[in-house]
């Protein structure tokens, strides 16, 4: 049997180091507060290797592009349609 790439810590080796850290471990004041919801704000991603998405206004003419798909989609379903492999056929 091969054994995993990281070693297992037991309970035990996890409650001897909690109990051996240092109470009053001194903090670089340049390290950045932990915010508990930063995440849902920010997403799950730093902003140095994927930056937050910033939204924009879609035009007239894609809005119109958009409901039309939308609306030949239904069209066809209500229709009994099938469009699935870009062939319509009779579903």
């Amino acid at each position: 049997m091969s054994e995993s790439p990281t070693p297992m810590i037991s309970d035990e080796e996890l409650t001897s180091l909690a109990l051996a850290a240092d109470p009053h471990p001194v903090i670089d004041p340049r390290v950045a507060p932990w915010r508990p919801m930063a995440d849902a704000v920010t997403g799950l991603l730093p902003d140095w290797y994927m930056p937050t998405p910033s939204g924009t206004q879609r035009g007239t003419a894609s809005k119109v592009a958009i409901g039309i798909v939308i609306v030949s989609f239904v069209v066809i379903n209500a229709l009994g349609l099938c469009i699935t492999n870009g062939f319509l056929t009779i579903a």
